[in-house]
């Protein structure tokens, strides 16, 4: 009898652990299909707030990018957009986090960029 409530022990523990780990993905920002060399639309995977991002060579993060439907934030600069750009967000309830040189600077509308961020 012992051997079996082990046996089931240690499957609860199993399940414990992939259900946590399950939980937490990778932040992914996809290029918006109205994205252009001076607009930058992206999509957000996760429910995220406050976005900015930064040109390559920049020094200070733009101001916060605008939010219209959910999860999607714009990006509009009066000059070219030099990337690879580095995007600071903060995730709902988390927050901040940053990821440097997440666009590349040959970015197009459709495009998924992966972070190592964990959301």
């Amino acid at each position: 009898m012992a051997s079996s409530s082990s046996f089931l022990l240690a499957m609860a523990a199993l399940a414990a652990l992939l259900a946590v780990g399950s939980c937490s993905t990778l932040m992914t920002w996809t290029i918006g299909k109205d994205s252009t060399s001076t607009r930058l639309v992206l999509v957000a995977s996760a429910d995220v707030s406050e976005v900015a991002v930064k040109d390559k060579g920049a020094t200070d993060f733009s101001d916060d990018l605008k939010e219209s439907p959910a999860k999607t934030f714009t990006y509009e600069s009066k000059e070219p957009i030099k990337g690879p750009l580095s995007v600071r967000f903060a995730v709902k309830g988390q927050g901040y986090r940053t990821t440097d040189d997440v666009i590349p600077a040959d970015f197009k509308p459709g495009s998924v960029y992966k972070t190592k961020e964990q959301v």
